[in-house]
């Protein structure tokens, strides 16, 4: 099998690998010799399978529909989970040395799964310590275009009981059972699976704690970005820390559901910085 052509990035001592070819994905983000994100290669060589690892994109929908269904306008349309923006080639329209600029617009099979005319656009721009992904979707169509829009990334972690996560949330969901709790600011690593949704927000920001690499990895995003998702498998070294505009359904329930409107556009913003860990843990938000 052909892999797509892999575009790279460099900043001082940072290095970025996109692949456009297969939905716009990051691949590598390394600092300083470090490889900071997961990928599996084995199902990242057969394009028959959904990328785990690297930064997935996440359009038009963030999760999963009931039965992969979206209704609109007395009709049922089939969108498969996360959506198709993940799966879908990218054009490249600029390149420097630390940025690539990245679109890919409505076309035939797209409009079967989602009725709606579209140009998403992304930068990528890496500098010595940070990545920031930046979007503009336009809606050159005569409706409204509504969406949910988010990234996957998997953050390379090799020993989870050294990990500390700073979540702006008082309380978690469990994406499996839907049972709301108190969150404390710990996780049970032993569970074989975690996929928690927190929401509301307090602050556009989190922070992935690493005392086994000392590092700290903050993550900031735009107001729009409402949920944020923490998803890892046991034995498995990754964890996912994924901002969300809306939680799972939105297309079909409406809420923090995100609308252009006809000519218009949104923007947001999703930076990740690394830095060395300061002397002792920072606390989850209370």
């Amino acid at each position: 099998m052909t892999i797509a052509q892999t575009y790279t990035l460099s900043h001082d001592q940072a290095h970025l690998e996109v692949v456009p070819g297969r939905g716009g994905i990051i691949t590598r983000w390394q600092v300083a010799g470090q490889d900071l994100l997961y990928l599996d290669q084995e199902r990242f060589a057969d394009p028959s399978l959904s990328v785990r690892g690297g930064i997935p994109i996440l359009f038009p929908i963030c999760g999963n529909l009931p039965n992969n269904e979206f209704h609109h306008h007395g009709q049922v349309y089939s969108l498969k989970q996360h959506g198709f923006a993940r799966d879908q080639a990218w054009e490249v329209n600029q390149q420097t040395a630390n940025s690539l600029t990245l679109s890919l617009s409505h076309n035939p099979a797209t409009l079967s799964q989602y009725p709606f005319p579209f140009v998403l656009e992304l930068i990528y721009t890496l500098t010595a310590t940070s990545l920031t992904l930046a979007t503009t979707l336009h809606n050159p169509g005569p409706t409204d275009l509504p969406f949910s829009f988010g990234f996957h990334p998997y953050f390379q972690i090799a020993n989870k009981s050294a990990l500390e996560l700073v979540i702006p949330a008082t309380t978690v969901t469990d994406q499996k059972n839907q049972i709301t709790t108190p969150f404390v600011g710990r996780f049970d690593w032993t569970a074989p699976e975690l996929d928690l949704a927190f929401r509301p927000l307090a602050q556009p920001q989190a922070q992935v704690i690493n005392a086994a690499t000392g590092t700290t990895l903050t993550l900031d995003f735009s107001p729009d970005y409402s949920t944020l998702v923490f998803w890892t498998i046991a034995g498995k070294d990754y964890v996912c820390v994924e901002p969300w505009t809306a939680p799972r359904n939105a297309l079909n329930t409406g809420e923090d559901l995100l609308k252009v409107s006809p000519g218009g556009a949104w923007q947001g913003e999703f930076k990740l910085t690394v830095t060395p860990n300061s002397s002792g843990f920072i606390h989850s938000y209370k």
